[in-house]
């Protein structure tokens, strides 16, 4: 664990999820060079929190009825808002938390509502990102969905059968420029456009002509003033299930018209797994390292391409040097969410 204000007591109860969010938090808190504050807003996205704290809780009850032992503990641990509060306590600040679980979108979500926040003026600086820990439900709730990968995970593959589900974390340091620039700090990248949308068609299936999902893209692009064409590399949210990939590129196509040729596009996902609520938060990470350091991430396992994707889709690292990049984020329940950064130059 880093170096916090949480005591030898507090750090013992922390479960796996608790500890990925601090370390990514650390990261973000130490690479910013902030100090404590008393208004600092907390965004976080999860799917489920302190999950295997709550499966032990259940496992406890119904195994040892009679033992109590550890189970406060649990019980606590489990709430995501402990862990949110568990984020300020270890480093030194307090303000308004917002915890977004809007399934696989989460984390996207969160540093756009973030962004969101500093943009309008509600706050020169914000702390969010998205975190998220393996547990024995999630992997049987997708499972039983017949979502998961027998082979492995192949994104925009014309014989991808599902996806590999990963865990981890991600944190980033929103400031305003004028924030920034007065004390001096390294900016490694502008967060410049955020778009949402909601897909009705289906609890758990896209539309298939990826309506919300080309919504969310063009509200992102609305919201940075930049046009398709401008946009370099997308970094899919490319799960490698059928129904997913398909509509994305459709989306992406739509989107992109005539420029869509020219445009780079691939799924992390093929290297790290699907992080659930970590996943846009991570992605996005991901963007920014591409931006400051001229490459673009390839999707590893793709074997044949899906013709759908009239894109290029990088296959391989590559340099390149982009103005802007898009991260798209898409979850059950219908909720899209696209993030466009910039270099700083």
């Amino acid at each position: 664990m880093p170096s916090t204000n949480l005591g030898q007591r507090e750090e013992r109860r922390l479960d796996r999820s608790s500890k990925l969010l601090l370390k990514a938090a650390h990261e973000a808190w130490e690479g910013a060079g902030w100090a404590g504050s008393e208004n600092l807003p907390l965004v976080l996205g999860t799917t489920s929190g302190g999950m295997a704290m709550g499966q032990s809780f259940f496992r406890q009850a119904t195994e040892h009825p009679c033992s109590k032992r550890g189970q406060p503990t649990r019980i606590v641990q489990y709430q995501a808002q402990i862990q949110a509060l568990q984020v300020q306590t270890a480093f030194g600040f307090s303000g308004p938390i917002t915890i977004i679980g809007n399934a696989c979108a989460s984390g996207a979500n969160a540093i756009g509502h973030a962004w969101s926040l500093v943009r309008n003026g509600q706050t020169d600086r914000a702390l969010a990102g998205g975190y998220d820990a393996l547990s024995q439900l999630v992997f049987a709730g997708f499972d039983s969905l017949q979502a998961l990968s027998p082979t492995h995970c192949r994104p925009f593959d014309a014989a991808r059968d599902g996806l590999s589900l990963g865990e981890g974390a991600a944190m980033v340091a929103l400031e305003s420029l004028e924030s920034a620039s007065n004390r001096g700090a390294e900016i490694l990248a502008e967060l410049s456009g955020y778009g949402a949308a909601t897909d009705c068609h289906h609890l758990t299936q896209p539309h298939p002509d990826g309506e919300a999902a080309m919504r969310s893209m063009q509200n992102a692009c609305a919201a940075a003033a930049v046009e398709a064409k401008e946009v370099g590399y997308v970094n899919a949210h490319g799960t490698g299930t059928p129904l997913n990939d398909g509509a994305e590129a459709a989306a992406i196509n739509r989107w992109a018209g005539l420029a869509v040729t020219d445009l780079r596009v691939s799924s992390t996902k093929a290297s790290i797994g699907h992080l659930l609520g970590a996943a846009g938060a991570v992605e996005a990470v991901v963007c920014v390292m591409a931006l400051r350091e001229g490459w673009l991430p390839p999707t590893i396992t793709i074997e044949k391409p899906d013709p759908l994707c009239r894109f290029q889709l990088v296959r391989a690292p590559v340099d390149a040097r982009c103005q802007y990049v898009l991260s798209n984020s898409f979850g059950f329940g219908g909720a899209n969410a696209s993030l466009i950064f910039r270099r700083w130059a």
